[in-house]
């Protein structure tokens, strides 16, 4: 179990920062962006979550993805297998839950017959904000595979937030009255002002 005492140490006043081996590192290297990203998405879904307490089984699935999302930054700290103790990795089955409840959700939806804009309800909104910066973390940490190689990132990594995003897309468009509220692409600028 974690303890913390104090929240600040002052060990970063200098632009670096540690991952869970110890190793010193710069706030900005390709690892830490990745971990930042990773962590700013689990912040949204918390902002989700206050929209969606009245819902229990969407509540319960969001309150796991933000701990797949902790499991997943664990993950990512801790690139090595130290000798002492067996780091925390993600698993594939994290990522076929995902898939799971999309298809699900899909059951109730009509197929899409344009390209949806964010907006609808203030939680389909957010879930797409969260959806974009989902697709960020899976930018960066696609970049730090180029980096550092394919050994530096857990395979299940990239899996799932390619999954996350695109349930994130579905989740909004469910609860998003089912699809009937979202708010279609009008192309060409003819959208009515």
């Amino acid at each position: 179990m974690v303890q913390l005492t104090r929240i600040y140490t002052g060990g970063g006043d200098k632009g670096k920062t540690s991952l869970g081996s110890g190793q010193r590192v710069s706030k900005n290297a390709a690892r830490i962006c990745a971990i930042g990203s990773v962590d700013e998405s689990n912040a949204l879904l918390g902002i989700v979550r206050l929209y969606t307490k009245d819902s229990k089984e969407v509540d319960r699935s969001l309150a796991r993805l933000q701990n797949d999302l902790f499991d997943l930054g664990a993950d990512l700290c801790l690139p090595e297998d130290p000798k002492d103790f067996p780091p925390l990795r993600l698993r594939k089955d994290q990522a076929d839950f995902l898939e799971k409840q999309m298809d699900e959700m899909n059951q109730s939806l009509e197929p899409l017959t344009s390209f949806i804009l964010p907006g609808g309800h203030p939680v389909s909104a957010y879930l797409h904000h969260a959806r974009t910066v989902v697709r960020r973390a899976e930018r960066d940490v696609c970049a730090l595979r180029e980096e550092e190689g394919e050994a530096a990132v857990s395979p299940p990594i990239v899996r799932y937030l390619n999954r996350l995003s695109d349930y994130l897309f579905v989740l909004a468009r469910f609860l998003n009255d089912r699809g009937n509220s979202d708010v279609l692409w009008v192309p060409g600028g003819k959208a009515e002002s």
